[in-house]
């Protein structure tokens, strides 16, 4: 089962947490890999976009926010985009798209930063948005301060952490087939909590930047974590090598319906009222020229069919009114 683990440092300005998506991750590749138009993710593209959709987690759950964190890398070579959304109460879900061939062997700047135009953007859509509220967004440049490529998507979420907040953070991310995790150790702010949605900025956060000692001692043990060790090790027994010398406080974790799952908006009652509105001619043209109708969830990538029998039942059946939706599944 998914988990998500909060601790702290006690008596230090330090906090940390450390997710493992299991079965939210494998739902999410099983979609995909199930679908006949697209098919499986390339070995690359699984392991960012996992990595993606463990540090939204992370991200989603550093802060107090009541809406969807929504992390995006795109750019201009083959993998056009990688989308990874959290919810405010940890469901999630993730997609890429993928325009041409990816080598196994390709790196971050391969998949999206060929020609030097690829970027990361952190989007906080609210839940609730008040009149003439906008989502929050923040971008940087997938390149370090020598306009150097980064490689890692850990390295362009630590960069963008110290940016925003003005907080030191270490990032440890790994995804394979199985499992997506990732482990977060954040300096705390001296005053208030930082937070992207407020862009928040404090000088006394800002003079302390590398210099706070228990925090550069901890972040060097967290930064020890090897990516084998994070997907394959349990968290008690990661927290217990990495710092079995230091107090931790740790939470209950999250798990099952508190814990992180996926959870995508696409279902069949809805792709059957889209085939509703789309009327009874356009179906019925439709399954005489292909013998079934086939609508795949943009996102998530689950195919729906429908034969002759399944849509003569949508059309006879009386409608259920619902919210207007997008035109799409999404």
């Amino acid at each position: 089962m998914s988990e998500l683990h909060k601790f702290l440092f006690d008596g230090l300005p330090v906090r940390g947490m450390l997710v493992r998506l299991t079965d939210a991750w494998t739902d999410i590749l099983r979609r995909r890999a199930g679908n006949t138009a697209t098919g499986a993710y390339a070995a690359p593209v699984t392991e960012l976009l996992g990595e993606m959709a463990a540090a939204g987690v992370l991200m989603q759950s550093n802060i107090k926010f009541n809406g969807a964190l929504i992390l995006q890398v795109f750019g201009d070579g083959p993998v056009k985009l990688d989308v990874a959304e959290v919810q405010s109460d940890l469901s999630l879900r993730a997609t890429a798209t993928v325009t041409s061939e990816v080598p196994a062997d390709a790196r971050l700047s391969q998949m999206v930063n060929v020609g030097g135009s690829g970027r990361c953007a952190i989007t906080l859509d609210p839940k609730n948005r008040h009149p003439g509220q906008q989502p929050y967004q923040g971008v940087v440049p997938l390149h370090g301060d020598h306009h150097e490529k980064l490689e890692r998507l850990s390295d362009v979420l630590q960069h963008y952490m110290l940016q925003s907040e003005q907080l030191d953070t270490v990032l440890v991310l790994g995804a394979n087939e199985q499992v997506a995790a990732g482990q977060l150790i954040q300096r705390m702010p001296i005053k208030g909590e930082g937070n992207l949605a407020e862009g928040l900025s404090h000088r006394e956060n800002e003079d302390q930047i590398g210099h706070n000692e228990d925090y550069n001692r901890i972040a060097h043990l967290a930064a020890s974590l090897t990516r084998e060790d994070l997907l394959s090790l349990d968290v008690d027994t990661i927290l217990r090598r990495l710092f079995w010398e230091e107090k931790l406080v740790r939470f209950t974790p999250q798990q099952g319906d508190t814990g992180p799952r996926f959870a995508c908006t696409c279902s069949r009652e809805r792709v059957g009222n889209m085939l509703r509105n789309l009327g009874a001619a356009e179906s019925e043209s439709i399954l005489a020229e292909r013998g079934e109708i086939e609508v795949g969830c943009e996102f998530c990538g689950q195919q729906y069919r429908f034969d002759a029998v399944d849509a003569a039942q949508i059309f006879v059946e009386p409608a259920i009114i619902q919210p207007q939706g997008p035109t799409g599944m999404q």
